[in-house]
């Protein structure tokens, strides 16, 4: 029960300390650049009709999508202590080669490229 309090107590101390440290470190004058809005580049007190780049959302949505492939093969270490890992390895394979495969289409058909 001592080391549990010891622990709770340690971890109280330390996140008040953090706290102050963080209201009291930063600049408090911010200049006008910071305290504007962005909105992904455009001006967000002009015209909402301005027209959007297929291209960002596409390296947006690939990003997002190796991300997933990432989260999806972070359990992979862990699969090599298995009795087969033999199944493990080989969804991995399939993950990567679809991606792969998807990649390559992408590639062929200039979807990566960002000038016309």
């Amino acid at each position: 029960m001592n080391l549990i309090m010891t622990v709770i107590s340690i971890t109280v101390a330390l996140s008040t300390i953090l706290a102050i440290v963080a209201f009291w470190l930063p600049q408090m004058n911010p200049d006008y650049e910071k305290l504007s809005p962005y909105e992904c580049g455009f001006d967000p007190l002009g015209s909402a009709r301005l027209p959007f780049s297929l291209r960002f959302f596409l390296v947006a949505i690939l990003f997002l999508l190796f991300d997933l492939e990432i989260a999806l093969l972070l359990p992979l270490p862990w699969g090599d202590q298995l009795p087969s890992p033999l199944l493990t390895f080989l969804w991995a394979a399939a993950v990567l080669i679809l991606l792969t495969l998807g990649l390559i289409y992408e590639w062929l058909q200039g979807g990566l490229e960002w000038a016309e």
